[in-house]
C-alpha cells in the first residue's frame, strides 16, 4: 500500500463515495470552501445540498439559481428586506412562485415569512408533497379576513403534511379550530403542532384546544399556549386535560403553557411563592391524564397558578409513563417532600434525563437531595424561582450528578446570588457544558460600584468564596474546561466587571455568551458607570458568538424629562467595550420605548459595533436609520447583515427615518460591492 501511495488521488475515489462524504458535511461555510475546490466538487456539494436558507434580497429573487434541486429543507423566511411580502416585489408574483418550484423541486420541509394570505396561496400548490412547514408573521392579522381563511390554501394543497408550527406565526386563536375541522384528512395526518404562540398574551381557549385535538388523534406532539386561570372563560383544567389525553393517546411530547409565562412579568423576589389562585387541577385527576398517556417522553406544565400537593400525582409518572424523558413544571408545590432524603413524588422518575422546575414554593435541599438520589441519569436541570433552596443544597445535588450533569439553569433564586451558584456549581466545575446564573452581586458593594474602585468589591468576593458551601475542598478547580455557552440575567443598571472575580475566569472553550438585561431606566438618571462592561469578556480566549438581549429594557427613545437620559446613553453604557472583543457573530436586541413601540439602533450603538473589526454577521432586531447602518460598513470582515423587526407587532409602516426598501437596497449593494475586499 505504501508503494502505491503516492500515486493515488483524491479523484479517484467513485462518485458515490465522495458524495456520501459530501453529504456528511453539514457546516454551510465548509461547504461552500469545498465547492470552490474544483468543477467537480462544486456540482458534488450542488447535488448533495440538503439544506438552503436564502439571504438575497427579494428583487433578485429572479436570479435564483438552479444547482440546489436535492434540497428538502428550504428557508424563505430571512430574505431582505426581512419581514415584506415574499411575492411582492415582482410584477408577476406567478411567475416568480413557478420560478421558486423549478429551482427547488424536491422541498419536503418549508419555513416562509407570511405578511399577506396570497403568498401561501401562490406557494401551497407549487409544493403538494410539503411534510414540515414553518409559518411566521409578526405582523399584525388583518382584521376583516374571515376566520381560518389564510389555512385553507395550505391544508388544501398540502395533504401530506404532518408538522405544522406556527408558534412565530401572528394569527387569532379562533383561526386554527375551523380551519383543522373543515379538512379532516388532513388533520388526521398530523403528527406535530405547534401553537406555543409567542406574538400573543392570550392563550388558546378549552374548546378551541378540544376541537383542535379531537379533530388530529394520531398527533405525536403538540405545544400550546393555553388558560389556566379559572377565573377566564375557556380556561384549561382536569376536564380539558382529561379529554386531551383522550383525544391524543399518542402523544410522545405534551407541552402546555400559560400565556402569562411568556410574558416578561418580574415577580416580587420577597413573596412567598404562591399565586393569589389555585389552577383548577387535581392530583387524582393528573394520574387519570398521566395513564392516558403511556407514550409519552417529553412534557411541560407551567400552569402560572398553584397545584399543591403534586407529589401523589408525579409518583404515578414513573409507572404510567415509563418512557419519561424531559419534564418541566411550573407552580408546581409539593412536588418531592425530601423526608429524609428519601426519594418520593418527582424523585421516583427515574429515567429523567431534564429536569426543570419553576416557581415550586416549598422546594427545599432535602427535596434536591432526594431528586439527585432518585434522578440518577439527569444531564440537564433548571431551576427559576424557587426561594427556599440554597447553595449547599444545589452543591450537593451537583455532586451527587456530577457524572451526568453537563446543563445547568439558576435564575430568580432569592438565596442563589452569582458567586453562591457558581460555587455550587464547584463539583462539575470542569465538566458542565452549559449555564446559566443571574448576575445578582450581593457581595459587591454597591458603593465601590459607583465610585469605580472594585477593591472593596474583590475583598467582599473572596470573603465570600472563602465560605465552604460543599464543605469539600477536594471539588475546587480552576478552569471550566468544557463550558462552550454561558447565558447570563442582569438587571438594568448593573454590572458584568465582578464575573471574573466571582470565579467565572478561566473559560478556555466558552464560543458563545448571551446576555439578557432587563428593567427600567426611566427610574435612573443614567448609568453608574461609563460600561456595563463588556470588555472583560475578552479575557475569553474563544468567545466568537454573542446574543446581547436589551429588549426587556424600557426607557425613552425620544425626549426624557429633565434631569434623565434617552436610550442612546443607555446604549452606549451597554456596548461599551464590545470592540475589545474578537467576535465573529453577534445579534443585538435594542431597548424599546414601549409608548411608542420602537426599537431602535441609535448613533453611539452604530458608531461602537462599527468598531468591531471581527464580525462576520450581525444581526439586529429592531429598525434602524439608513445613515447609521452605513458605519457598520467599516467592519472590514462584515458580509451578513440585517434588521429583523421580530417582535409583536412589528412596525406596519416605515417610517422617514428608518430603513425602508430602497435603503435596505442601498445599503446591501454597498455591503456586496466590489470595491469591498472581504480577507476570507
Amino acid at each position: 500500500m505504501a508503494g502505491t501511495s503516492r500515486n493515488v488521488h483524491f479523484h479517484d475515489i467513485p462518485d458515490v463515495v465522495l458524495a456520501t462524504i459530501f453529504s456528511l458535511v453539514t457546516d454551510t461555510r465548509t461547504r461552500n470552501a469545498m465547492s470552490l475546490v474544483c468543477p467537480k466538487w462544486h456540482l458534488l456539494e450542488r447535488s448533495t445540498r440538503k439544506s438552503l436558507t436564502l439571504r438575497g434580497n427579494l428583487r433578485d429573487l429572479f436570479l435564483i439559481p438552479t444547482c440546489f434541486r436535492a434540497v428538502t429543507d428550504l428557508d424563505l423566511s430571512l430574505l431582505s428586506p426581512w419581514g415584506h411580502p415574499l411575492l411582492d416585489s415582482s410584477p408577476n408574483p406567478l411567475l416568480l412562485a413557478q420560478l421558486l418550484r423549478h429551482a427547488f423541486p424536491s422541498v419536503v420541509s418549508l419555513i416562509v415569512y407570511i405578511r399577506n394570505p396570497s403568498t401561501l396561496h401562490l406557494l401551497a400548490p407549487l409544493w403538494p408533497g410539503l411534510r414540515n412547514i414553518k409559518l411566521i408573521r409578526w405582523h399584525q392579522r388583518f382584521p376583516t379576513l374571515p376566520l381560518g381563511t389564510e389555512f385553507i390554501a395550505l391544508f388544501e394543497h398540502c395533504r401530506m403534511l404532518s408538522s405544522v408550527d406556527i408558534s412565530q406565526f401572528h394569527c387569532w386563536t379562533e383561526d386554527l379550530p375551523p380551519a383543522i375541522e373543515a379538512y379532516p384528512m388532513f388533520a388526521a395526518s398530523l403528527s406535530q403542532l405547534n401553537i406555543l404562540k409567542h406574538s400573543s398574551a392570550e392563550g388558546f381557549k378549552s374548546h378551541e384546544l378540544l376541537a383542535i385535538t379531537a379533530s388530529c388523534p394520531n398527533l405525536r406532539e403538540l405545544l400550546a399556549t393555553c388558560m389556566f386561570d379559572h377565573r377566564f372563560v375557556g380556561f384549561v383544567g382536569d376536564q380539558t386535560l382529561l379529554a386531551l389525553a383522550s383525544n391524543c393517546p399518542c402523544l410522545s411530547l405534551l407541552h402546555l403553557v400559560d400565556a402569562t409565562s411568556l410574558s416578561n412579568v418580574l415577580r416580587d423576589p420577597d413573596d412567598e411563592g404562591y399565586t393569589s389562585e389555585d389552577a383548577s387541577i387535581t392530583n387524582a385527576i393528573l394520574g387519570d391524564v398521566f395513564a392516558g398517556l403511556p407514550l409519552l417522553e417529553v412534557l411541560v406544565l407551567d400552569v402560572c397558578h398553584n397545584v399543591r400537593d403534586a407529589w401523589p400525582a408525579l409518583e404515578l409518572l414513573n409507572s404510567r409513563c415509563p418512557r419519561l424523558k424531559s419534564l418541566k413544571l411550573g407552580q408546581f408545590h409539593g412536588i418531592c417532600r425530601g423526608i429524609d432524603s428519601r426519594p418520593d413524588g418527582i424523585a421516583l422518575c427515574q429515567g429523567l434525563e431534564s429536569l426543570s422546575i419553576k416557581n415550586s414554593a416549598d422546594l427545599t435541599d432535602t427535596s434536591l437531595e432526594a431528586i439527585s438520589l432518585g434522578c440518577p441519569r439527569l444531564s440537564k436541570f433548571e431551576v427559576l424561582g424557587c426561594k427556599k433552596i440554597t447553595a449547599k443544597g444545589v452543591c450537593k445535588f451537583t455532586h451527587v450528578l456530577r457524572k451526568t450533569l453537563v446543563d445547568v439553569k439558576i435564575s430568580f433564586c432569592k438565596n442563589l446570588n452569582a458567586v453562591s451558584s457558581l460555587q455550587a456549581m464547584e463539583p462539575i466545575r470542569d465538566r458542565i457544558e452549559r449555564l446559566h446564573i443571574d448576575c445578582v452581586w450581593d457581595s459587591v458593594d454597591n458603593s465601590a460600584n459607583q465610585t469605580g474602585s472594585s477593591t472593596e468589591g474583590t475583598r467582599l468576593i473572596k470573603k465570600n468564596k472563602s465560605h465552604d458551601v460543599g464543605n469539600d475542598n477536594s471539588f475546587s478547580s480552576g478552569t471550566w474546561s468544557k463550558l462552550h455557552h454561558l447565558s447570563l440575567w442582569i438587571a438594568v443598571g448593573e454590572l458584568l466587571t465582578p464575573l471574573s472575580m466571582a470565579g467565572l475566569d478561566d473559560c478556555p472553550s466558552l464560543e458563545e455568551i448571551e446576555i439578557k438585561i432587563e428593567g427600567d431606566c426611566r427610574d435612573q438618571r443614567r448609568p453608574c458607570m461609563a460600561s456595563l462592561g463588556l470588555r472583560y469578556l475578552a479575557g475569553y480566549p474563544s468567545l466568537s458568538r454573542m446574543l446581547l438581549d436589551c429588549s426587556g429594557v424600557i426607557g425613552y427613545a425620544l425626549t426624557a424629562p429633565p434631569g434623565y437620559t434617552d436610550l442612546s446613553l443607555w446604549e452606549r453604557f451597554f456596548l461599551n467595550g464590545i470592540e475589545n472583543l474578537n467576535l465573529n457573530e453577534l445579534n443585538y436586541w435594542p431597548a424599546q420605548d414601549m409608548d411608542v413601540n420602537q426599537r431602535s439602533l441609535f448613533l453611539p450603538a452604530a458608531a461602537l459595533l462599527a468598531q468591531c473589526g471581527s464580525l462576520r454577521k450581525l444581526f439586529i432586531h429592531g429598525t434602524a436609520n439608513e445613515h447609521f447602518m452605513m458605519f457598520l460598513l467599516r467592519i472590514p470582515t462584515l458580509r451578513d447583515v440585517q434588521l429583523r423587526e421580530d417582535y409583536y407587532p412589528a412596525p406596519e409602516n416605515d417610517t422617514s427615518t428608518e430603513m425602508r426598501v430602497e435603503s435596505c437596497r442601498r445599503f446591501e449593494d454597498a455591503l456586496n460591492s466590489i470595491n469591498r475586499h472581504i480577507p476570507d
